[in-house]
C-alpha cells in the first residue's frame, strides 16, 4: 500500500520559492504519508528550476514524477522534448506502476479551442498572440493540431492499457471537461477569451469512454474543484497557483485590514510596503496552504 499525491501549478519562481518553502512541502508531504508524488505542470517557468524542485523533493526521500504545463515549454526549443523530455521521472503519455493493478499515467495536454465561445480561428490566435503566455511557444503545428496528435496517442495508451486490465489514475494539466470552464457575463465577459486556452473537449470525451480511467487530477485554471464524478470517472483539481491567489493571501490582506473584499490583482502593489509582515504571516501558514492543495489517492 502507498499512498499518491497530485499537485499542480506551483510556479516556485513566481512564487519565490527557496529550499526553505520546499523544505515545507516535503514536511506536509511525510506528515500526509505521500509515498508518491507526481507534478501535474506548472512547476516553473524554467525547466532547469523545475528539474531542481524535483531533486530538492527526491533529496528528501519522497518518490516523484512530473509533466508539464504551458509555463514550462518556452523553456524548451525542440517540439521533441516538449512532449518527451529526456528524464526518467517524467511521465508524458507513459505510467508509472502504483500496484499490479494500478497505474498512473502523465499528460501534459493541450488546447484546441473547443471551450472558447468565439469560432473565428483567427481572431482566437489575435487574442493569443496579443496577451497569452503561450505565445512564447513554438510548436510547429496549430494548437487543435497539435491536440488532435495527443489525443490519437493517448487513445493508444488507454487502449493498450484496458486489453492489460490496468485502471488509471490521469494526471494531466489542462482542462478536460467543459463543466469546469468559467463563462463570464457583464464586465468581465473579456475573460472569457481565456477558455479558449484552457483545454479539450475531446479529451473529456475519450475519457468518458474510457471506464478504467478511475480518476483525472488537472489544474492550469488557478480555480479549485473538489470530487467531481462525470461518466464514473472522478475529477478533481485543487491547483496551487500564484501567492497574490492564495488562501493565506486572502486571510493576511483581510486580517491586516488591507482589503475589505480581496481582489487578487491589488495584491502585489500593497505587498510592497507590507512585505516583511506578509513573510512572517506566509511562514506561519504555508504549510496548511501546501495541505489544502494536495489531491490524496490511497493505493
Amino acid at each position: 500500500m502507498g499512498r499518491l499525491g497530485i499537485m499542480s501549478d506551483l510556479h516556485v519562481d513566481i512564487n519565490q520559492f527557496t529550499p526553505k518553502e520546499l523544505l515545507v512541502l516535503t514536511t506536509v508531504l511525510k506528515q500526509q504519508q505521500v509515498t508518491h508524488l507526481h507534478l501535474a505542470g506548472d512547476t516553473a517557468n524554467q525547466v532547469i528550476r523545475v528539474l531542481e524542485t524535483v531533486d530538492f523533493i527526491e533529496q528528501q526521500g519522497i518518490a516523484i514524477t512530473f509533466n508539464f504545463g504551458n509555463h514550462e515549454l518556452p523553456s524548451i526549443t525542440s517540439p521533441k522534448e516538449m512532449e518527451a523530455y529526456p528524464d526518467h521521472r517524467f511521465l508524458n503519455l507513459t505510467t508509472h506502476p502504483l500496484n499490479t493493478n494500478l497505474v498512473l499515467l502523465g499528460l501534459n495536454g493541450w488546447y484546441d479551442y473547443s471551450f472558447s465561445l468565439e469560432t473565428n480561428q483567427q481572431a482566437i490566435l489575435a487574442s493569443k498572440r496579443r496577451f497569452w503566455y503561450d505565445r512564447l511557444i513554438e510548436r510547429h503545428m496549430s494548437d487543435p493540431e497539435v491536440m488532435t496528435h495527443i489525443l490519437e496517442n493517448l487513445t493508444t495508451v488507454l487502449n493498450s492499457l484496458y486489453q492489460e486490465g490496468k485502471e488509471v489514475i490521469l494526471a494531466t494539466h489542462f482542462v478536460p471537461q467543459e463543466q469546469f470552464i468559467h463563462y463570464h457575463t457583464g464586465k468581465y465577459e473579456r475573460f472569457n477569451q481565456i477558455n479558449a486556452f484552457l483545454g479539450s473537449q475531446a479529451l473529456g470525451e475519450l475519457i468518458n469512454t474510457s471506464p478504467h480511467v478511475k480518476q483525472v487530477v488537472f489544474g492550469h485554471t488557478h480555480r479549485q474543484f473538489e470530487s467531481t464524478v462525470i461518466h464514473g470517472t472522478e475529477y478533481t483539481a485543487k491547483p496551487f497557483g500564484y501567492f497574490y491567489e492564495w488562501q493565506l493571501t486572502q486571510t493576511f490582506m483581510k486580517s491586516t485590514n488591507l482589503m475589505t473584499q480581496f481582489n487578487p490583482m491589488k495584491v502585489r502593489k500593497l505587498l510592497k510596503t507590507h512585505q516583511p509582515a506578509f513573510n512572517q504571516f506566509k511562514e506561519q501558514h504555508l504549510a496548511q496552504e501546501f495541505t489544502k492543495k494536495i489531491t490524496l489517492i490511497d493505493y
